[in-house]
């Protein structure tokens, strides 16, 4: 999600709210402090893929019905995030990001004493709901600090929170649970958020050139059918990340038959492939309007296939996760520029939509790694649930959107 991915966002954005003809004077603790709330964001949502196992055992429900949680998480995304960001369209983005901060630690604590099922999956629907909205407000802040012109390389260095979640975060939120319970992983996570929201209180400019913007510049971009075939598209291809993702522990302790202490080497292995994904799917965004998407998508079949066959090796599956990671992640840049470019009058929304999509993807595979469990065919057979839904996905897109051509990136204001 670097560089491009959230370019035309940006540029939006510094239409809109960048007054000044020079950039702040010393971006960097702000970033530094956006970058703090999306390492702590990514660290909640991976770190519960990492605990499911966990959790359902002191719940007493099954890893299908643990998978509810996960789940909830991804709804909060898709529809709360999008609600606030239309409710809040007029608040400053500074007081957005702080109350936001404040949701993701009540969301986080009550799932930290969740007594029961039900209640964890109403939990951790709030506090997904912060993510999109967080991404989108952290974009104009971002685009504001860095000055004109700058926007992307600014959410991309915000982006790097998340990047490093993903190797970093979920891991260590994996060992802090396995040593000390599930629960002490929420309350690591809700630790973490105290300190990004310290470092926001500190750090957020304030100014008026952050206020927020019309609703109906919002809402426009919700009439650009193609926003809506992107949308569809993302979730039914990424959702085989997390027919993978979301099962990794029983991969590891079930198919494989090893030690829960490789677990989190696993999530490490499986996040670094995201990060190089990630960096070389951005340029190759750079340079091909469809070419990132079509290979990560293709890519990943492949190794979906290896997975399901040969899984059970450790061998073969460690690298097969990296490479899960790292497709999938090469297509979510060409995802993004084609989304934005589609509606680039409508840029908060829009990075909430395309948070919304991958945690709609989220929950699409992990209710079809469910469905095949409960189907009784085996562990390993999450991954022939997200095999059919990128397959679908990649067909809806060369039917439709590969045959529209990118508009050219608008010149910044």
């Amino acid at each position: 999600m670097h560089q491009r991915a959230f370019e035309g966002q940006c540029t939006a954005e510094e239409g809109r709210h960048t007054t000044a003809d020079t950039p702040i004077r010393n971006p960097t603790p702000t970033l530094f402090a956006l970058a703090l709330g999306t390492f702590a964001i990514g660290t909640g949502e991976f770190g519960s893929n990492g605990i499911i196992q966990l959790f359902a055992s002191d719940l007493d429900v099954s890893i299908p019905v643990a998978t509810h949680a996960i789940t909830a998480y991804a709804l909060g995304v898709v529809i709360g995030s999008p609600a606030i960001i239309l409710l809040a369209a007029r608040v400053n983005r500074r007081t957005l990001l702080l109350g936001l901060i404040v949701l993701f630690l009540l969301g986080n604590g009550l799932s930290a004493v969740a007594p029961d099922i039900a209640l964890l999956v109403v939990f951790r629907f709030v506090a997904g709901s912060v993510q999109g909205a967080f991404f989108g407000a952290g974009a104009v802040v971002a685009a504001y600090v860095y000055g004109p012109g700058r926007g992307g390389r600014a959410f991309a260095t915000v982006m790097g929170g998340l990047t490093v979640a993903t190797i970093a975060g979920s891991p260590l939120g994996t060992l802090i649970g396995q040593n000390a319970g599930w629960r002490a992983m929420y309350w690591t996570v809700v630790a973490l958020g105290l300190i990004a929201g310290a470092a926001l209180v500190t750090w957020l400019p304030r100014t008026d050139d952050l206020r927020g913007g019309s609703v109906t510049n919002e809402l426009g971009g919700l009439r650009q059918r193609n926003v809506w075939v992107m949308v569809v598209v993302a979730a039914l291809g990424i959702s085989s990340i997390f027919a993978v993702y979301t099962f990794v522990g029983p991969f590891v302790t079930d198919a494989a038959r090893q030690d829960r202490s490789f677990i989190p080497l696993a999530l490490a292995v499986f996040g670094l492939g995201m990060a190089v994904g990630n960096h070389l799917g951005g340029r190759a965004a750079d340079r091909y309007e469809n070419r990132g998407l079509i290979w990560g998508y293709g890519g990943v079949l492949g190794l979906l296939v290896l997975i399901g066959v040969a899984g059970d090796n450790l061998v073969v599956l460690l690298p097969c996760l990296f490479g899960v990671g790292a497709t999938m992640m090469f297509a979510i840049p060409t995802i993004q520029v084609r989304l934005t470019g589609f509606a680039p009058g409508a840029p908060t929304l829009m990075g909430a939509l395309n948070l919304a999509a991958l945690n709609l993807a989220n929950s699409l595979g992990a209710i079809g790694g469910a469905v095949t469990l409960d189907a009784g065919w085996g562990t390993l057979s999450t991954v022939w649930a997200g095999f059919v839904l990128t397959a679908a996905g990649l067909l809806l897109y060369a039917t439709t959107i590969a045959r529209i051509r990118a508009a050219p990136m608008a010149a910044p204001a």
